[in-house]
């Protein structure tokens, strides 16, 4: 017998939860493209995206995933032989990397590995090891979703301030804008790329770049940008059509659009409290299965630690078996341990991550949660006693 049916729960660190709001709000008929009310939404959805953001600068929507939105941003300022840093801190930052290659740029990487931040004094080395300022650009991940370490992006901007360098600052948000502090123009960084499938709360299918003056300017250089990357039609379009390139995505507009309503209503402050909050209780929850047992967090200092998703290690095949029972047996999706060694490799059963972003609240986390200990008991794994009431106790504090 299995305890799965009945409404199942994809807690995977994205695609995230879509709520019911959303998906009533997309399920229409299609509307005029021409005129009319999604036209018009649209000077108000820029305004609010914008908000989110914590910025004065500009977004442009394309009709993408996250990678689209990464190469969107690098066409925008780079040209064939730029030089590009990028800071890595695990498998997203890794494939920024890779897009900037693909692009013709000249690319290197400090990889600070897959269990902890970015090192200012290396960041600060390499900087002052670039006197002729060939460096274009630096690039980092806020939030890893593979390694669920977060970095502080107002440090990197200090050291580029320090060194008076004139790169621009670049920084991926896909795991975490709408879960995790984000404050574009406080800490001073010229281009994000985000994502609808997350915070945002609409299924993927939308990539944004946001950017400043200064990236605005480096566009004038740019020689690797074609028509469909290109922002400047899409943040001051003639026409309707110029917003995405052509014919809209009409009802992940719509989907935005609901999304963004229930993110005024909650307020930005109170999301990203209500995140940090359901954060803790996960790691309560952890702490306790892991004083007696295996399980280990990925990232020791709860200070660097993402409020969006969770990386955990396991050893062994014990994730994988955790994953399979959970689904199979209790309804709940966990998501693998993306990036921390090849699937092909016997330890890749030994991670899994759990998503805590977007439309999430205590009964779904600590439902999540009952169910991870039911499984940790059915299979046998070690674990310490007492988990759920430690997390239980941060919600209950909260």
């Amino acid at each position: 017998m299995s305890l799965s049916h009945g409404r199942s729960y994809l807690a995977i660190p994205g695609p995230s939860v879509v709520p019911d709001r959303v998906l009533r709000a997309m399920h229409r008929a299609a509307p005029n493209i021409y005129e009319g009310e999604l036209p018009d939404m649209m000077p108000g959805l820029l305004t609010d995206l914008k908000a989110l953001a914590r910025t004065d600068g500009q977004v442009a929507i394309y009709i993408a995933n996250g990678h689209g939105a990464w190469e969107a941003a690098l066409a925008n300022v780079l040209s064939p032989g730029d030089r590009v840093l990028v800071l890595a801190t695990g498998r997203f930052g890794e494939g920024w990397a890779g897009v900037a290659r693909g692009l013709g740029a000249d690319v290197e990487i400090l990889d600070f590995g897959k269990r902890a931040t970015i090192d200012i004094a290396r960041v600060e080395e390499a900087l002052a090891a670039d006197p002729d300022r060939r460096i274009r650009a630096v690039l980092t991940v806020q939030v890893d979703t593979a390694t669920s370490v977060r970095n502080d992006l107002a440090r990197v901007r200090a050291a580029l301030d320090a060194a008076d360098h004139p790169a621009l600052l670049m920084a991926d948000c896909i795991a975490c804008l709408g879960c995790d502090r984000f404050e574009m123009d406080a800490w001073g960084v010229d281009v994000m790329v985000t994502a609808s499938q997350k915070g945002l709360m609409t299924p993927p299918g939308l990539g944004l770049v946001y950017f400043n003056a200064r990236a605005e300017r480096v566009r004038d250089g740019a020689a690797c940008v074609t028509p469909y990357w290109d922002w400047r039609p899409r943040t001051a379009p003639a026409d309707f059509y110029q917003y995405f390139n052509g014919t809209a995505p009409t009802h992940h507009v719509y989907g935005l659009r609901a999304a963004l309503d229930m993110i005024a209503e909650e307020g930005l402050e109170a999301i990203w409290d209500r995140h940090a909050t359901l954060a803790r209780a996960v790691w309560a929850a952890f702490d306790v299965w892991g004083s007696e047992g295996p399980l280990e967090l990925n990232i020791a200092e709860p200070g660097l630690r993402s409020h969006a998703v969770t990386a955990v290690r396991t050893g062994g095949d014990i994730g994988g078996r955790l994953r399979r029972w959970t689904e199979t047996e209790g309804g709940l999706t966990l998501g693998i341990g993306l990036g921390m060694v090849e699937k092909s490799d016997p330890a890749f059963g030994g991670f899994f991550r759990i998503g805590h972003m977007g439309h999430v609240n205590a009964h779904m986390l600590l439902g999540a949660l009952a169910v991870i200990d039911a499984g940790l008991k059915a299979l046998g794994v070690p674990h310490g006693r007492g988990a759920l009431d430690a997390a239980a106790e941060v919600c209950a504090g909260a």
